[in-house]
């Protein structure tokens, strides 16, 4: 008798321990616990406009940061005094810009996952002697800078007012290094970790 109700015993509990571990199972991942979505949700776009990039005035910019992995553009300012020259222009508009790549994303924008791989320190100026009249020479030389760097610098300079607005931009390092024409692709802003912008020599540099 006691061998007949341990045996019953034991298929009645095959149920409920079924039932247990299906609680325990994979569908559980599905719903957002207190520890935050999954990374592969992160959308990489603000849920809200972020004012803290608009707290003073300047000439309306954008600059590409890192976010899964790829470039996405964010608003940003960067003052220009009126009246200022063009070839002088050009300059601050590229200053401005590297402080922006270079500076900590607002809180808005780490919660949504952006990042930078721009240090901060580094300096432009316009051309040299014999450089072209569209070059900017960084005070670090581009090819020491890392291919997530590098992509934010070119495709950040090649969509604004410090370039020629053809989606190119002419860098070179600091004194006599040569220059080189780079491009912002689309491959680029979607891979900069493994797709480093296409250039070309540019005479004079």
């Amino acid at each position: 008798m006691n061998v007949r109700l341990t045996s019953v015993g034991r298929v009645l509990a095959l149920p409920v321990l079924a039932a247990l571990l299906t609680g325990c199972g994979i569908r559980a991942t599905e719903v957002p616990t207190e520890f935050g979505p999954a990374p592969s949700r992160v959308r990489c776009s603000l849920s809200e406009p972020d004012l803290s990039t608009q707290a003073s005035r300047g000439l309306p910019v954008q600059a590409f940061l890192l976010c899964g992995s790829s470039l996405v553009a964010v608003d940003r300012t960067v003052r220009v005094p009126d009246g200022t020259a063009d070839t002088e222009r050009r300059v601050l508009v590229a200053q401005g810009l590297l402080d922006e790549l270079a500076a900590t994303p607002s809180a808005a924008e780490k919660e949504a996952g952006y990042t930078t791989d721009v240090r901060g320190g580094m300096t432009v100026r316009g051309p040299g002697p014999r450089d072209p009249a569209d070059a900017l020479r960084l005070s670090t030389r581009p090819g020491d800078l890392t291919s997530y760097a590098l992509a934010q610098v070119v495709c950040t300079f090649s969509d604004s007012a410090a370039a020629e607005g053809d989606g190119s931009v002419v860098l070179g390092g600091p004194a006599s290094e040569p220059l080189r024409r780079y491009e912002c692709t689309d491959k680029v802003r979607s891979r900069p970790g493994s797709t480093e912008p296409p250039s070309s020599e540019v005479a004079g540099g």
